[in-house]
């Protein structure tokens, strides 16, 4: 059963949160990176673009869910599961352009260049992927990247767009860097002995995407 959404987009600190929600018991936490490790999981997520969609079925085992595919369902979500709470990960919107500009994009735009872990989420997710992002900033995955003027303009939209469908005790915004205090009171739990996680960071992402092939 489903009890945190992540409503953040990638490049937000989504990595650094699964990690953090699996520390508080709040796991397994479904990211990205799951269907990396369970490729079969693409064909399914790939039909959450029809409806109906059994977001139980498809988030079977899984307490919380953070990143796209899943973010990008927040709303639904959020009416699927009522009492689940929502966590809205937000950071500089230029420096996140930048980010997204050289992980993300930069893995759609040419496939080849994903690590071999990634391959199958890149190309078993990519109809849905391609979706998200057309849905997202109006340009393909194929397209150049949209202006930063443009997507800056779009982060700052999908913040308003959470934050004004939802009660303000429901939704945590929850800035990169701002440490345990804030997640742990937000969901109730004891703040761990141990640092935040920092995982997945901008020059890590770029490290991989580099490594020969």
């Amino acid at each position: 059963m489903i009890s945190v959404i992540g409503a953040g987009l990638p490049r937000t600190g989504t990595t650094s949160l699964k990690a953090a929600l699996e520390l508080l018991g709040f796991g397994p936490c479904h990211h990205m990176q799951e269907i990396g490790a369970h490729p079969e999981q693409a064909p399914r997520w790939r039909q959450a673009l029809e409806e109906p969609v059994d977001w139980t079925g498809l988030l079977r085992g899984y307490q919380a869910a953070v990143d796209w595919p899943s973010a990008y369902f927040w709303r639904p979500l959020a009416r699927a599961y009522p009492d689940a709470k929502v966590i809205l990960t937000v950071r500089d919107p230029h420096a996140w352009y930048v980010s997204l500009r050289d992980t993300v994009f930069a893995l759609l735009h040419d496939p080849a260049a994903a690590p071999a872990e990634l391959q199958p989420v890149v190309t078993g997710m990519r109809p849905l992927l391609d979706h998200i992002w057309r849905d997202t900033f109006g340009t393909t995955p194929a397209d150049p990247m949209p202006a930063e003027s443009h997507a800056v303009e779009m982060f700052r939209r999908h913040t308003a767009d959470v934050t004004g469908a939802l009660p303000a005790d429901r939704v945590l915004i929850y800035e990169t860097g701002q440490g345990w205090e804030p997640l742990c009171d937000f969901l109730g739990v004891p703040v761990p002995g141990e640092p935040y996680p920092r995982l997945n960071d901008r020059q890590s992402a770029l490290t991989r995407l580099r490594e020969p092939r």
